[in-house]
């Protein structure tokens, strides 16, 4: 790092929390910055390795802008403030969050590992770039994973920062600032690669690129060892916290997170009176046509994580099928209370999904899976707790049709587009989307319809007609308060 580097930083500092996206993804949203420090031995450069210790599995890379300072600077303003900084690259602020829970938020563990910090790999002069018009943006396997502008998206300006910490520390010339992560950080395997850039209009800082590995060195006993609880999970791989409603949240979807009692409501309503209220709503596209479930008995109620397949192209599939691909990653990246929905283009001649790896999904918590095309190990699909919604059963592997190209994107799956962190309600009559904008009174109407519906149910089956009944007329409406009434005091 001496040719990229020169002085060697006398301290690195980090900033917890700054971009809006990311305080939304986690539930906070704070008055001012908070920082941590980190070790000069912690850099390394673009394309060396970056090693997940062992016995750790929660791994997550943070793209972000790095700012190396210039000049020294004590108790600067905010209107100098960018004057003491020298240049402008690109860093990766990996963290393991296993170790988290050790120091109390001061990541000295987590995020004060030797090379877990590259920066670069080029220096863009910090006198000719306006701070406010940064673009940031990472990838993992050239999957596009986080993009934000820094006048967009930040809390706090860079020059904000600066001033700030200056206020009570001197910031040396070499030493960097890490100025955090918008969403879109997650966990990461041995075996992926990310890269991440900081460009300000034309020029760059090209791509700094991390391999993951696993380290070659032994994790010796008598200190703080991994621990991979769920809230250290919620936290790796980007939840404000407790899963479930929170799902939509995560993904990022436009619409943010659900109350868990509106959640509930709706998983507890049929998915015939669903699709009557979406209906009365102008909304007839949102049934997934033409599946069935390997349990028509078990309620699916989730949120949408997302995997979509590209038709067969050899030369596609040698390079993006192998090892950690998309489909295994959207298996080992889901959380509890999500769906794993499979866009394969209502294909039908191929396995999209089998058993062993629904099992995993399973295991780490998934409310169900849902595929356009055919299952395969469909007795043992059908033998797991989660159902599964699938349009065919196939023997053959999908590479036989299929190339896994990408997840936590937009898809159409049965006909339907889903967006990461949308509504899935299933049951044995199929399964559909419920938009989150709309969720609170839909739930609400449905709830109310099939309070109706048990009371017109009982009236039928006392030999009454359905004229002025069913729906419920003004003249059944007296008969019916007085019935609610009755049942809420049973």
């Amino acid at each position: 790092m001496t040719d990229l580097l020169n002085p060697v930083p006398s301290k690195i500092v980090a900033v917890h929390l700054s971009y809006r996206s990311r305080a939304l993804e986690r539930g906070r949203t704070p008055a001012w910055p908070s920082y941590f420090l980190k070790p000069a031995s912690g850099l390394c450069a673009s394309g060396e390795p970056v090693a997940r210790p062992p016995g750790c599995e929660l791994l997550a890379f943070e793209g972000e802008v790095a700012l190396v300072i210039g000049e020294r600077a004590t108790r600067v303003s905010r209107d100098t403030a960018w004057r003491h900084v020298a240049w402008v690259t690109a860093a990766n602020d990996f963290g393991v969050y296993d170790l988290r829970y050790a120091d109390a938020g001061g990541n000295v563990r987590s995020k004060g590992i030797d090379r877990l910090t590259p920066v670069g790999p080029r220096l863009l002069d910090a006198r000719g770039i306006d701070p406010a018009a940064l673009r940031l943006r990472a990838w993992v396997n050239g999957e596009l994973a986080q993009d934000a502008l820094t006048g967009d998206d930040l809390l706090f300006s860079l020059p904000d920062m600066i001033a700030d910490l200056t206020r009570l520390m001197t910031l040396e010339p070499g030493d960097v600032l890490l100025t955090g992560t918008p969403t879109g950080s997650s966990v990461v395997l041995p075996g992926d690669v990310v890269e991440v850039e900081v460009s300000a209009g034309e020029a760059s800082t090209g791509r700094l690129r991390s391999p993951v590995t696993d380290a070659a060195y032994p994790l010796t006993s008598g200190g703080a060892m991994p621990q991979a609880s769920p809230e250290a999970r919620a936290a790796a791989y980007g939840a404000a916290g407790e899963p479930g409603p929170a799902a939509g949240r995560r993904l990022g979807h436009p619409a943010g997170p659900l109350s868990r009692d509106v959640v509930a409501t709706l998983g507890e309503v049929s998915t015939a009176t669903l699709a009557a209220q979406l209906r009365k709503r102008g909304l007839n596209g949102l049934t997934l046509d033409g599946l069935v479930s390997t349990r028509p008995g078990v309620r699916l109620v989730g949120f949408a994580r997302t995997l979509r397949y590209l038709p067969l192209r050899e030369d596609l599939a040698d390079r993006y099928s192998g090892g950690m691909n998309a489909q295994k990653r959207a298996v080992e990246q889901i959380m509890p209370g999500e769906v794993l929905v499979i866009d394969s283009r209502q294909e039908p001649a191929a396995g999209t999904i089998g058993d062993i790896l629904a099992l995993r999904a399973q295991t780490r918590g998934a409310a169900g899976i849902i595929t356009d095309g055919a299952i395969r190990d469909s007795a043992r699909l059908a033998e797991l707790d989660i159902p599964t919604y699938y349009r065919s059963v196939h023997p053959a592997v999908l590479g036989r049709r299929h190339v896994p190209w990408e997840m936590n994107a937009a898809v159409a799956c049965a006909g339907v587009a889903i967006l990461p962190g949308d509504l899935l309600i299933g049951d044995a009559d199929g399964v559909l989307v419920v938009p989150a904008g709309l969720a609170a009174e839909v739930a609400a109407d449905a709830a109310e319809q099939e309070r109706q519906e048990e009371f017109i149910t009982e009236q039928v089956a006392s030999g009454a007609g359905i004229e002025g009944l069913y729906p419920l007329g003004s003249e059944w409406q007296a008969r019916y308060r007085a019935w609610l009434a009755r049942k809420a005091g049973s």
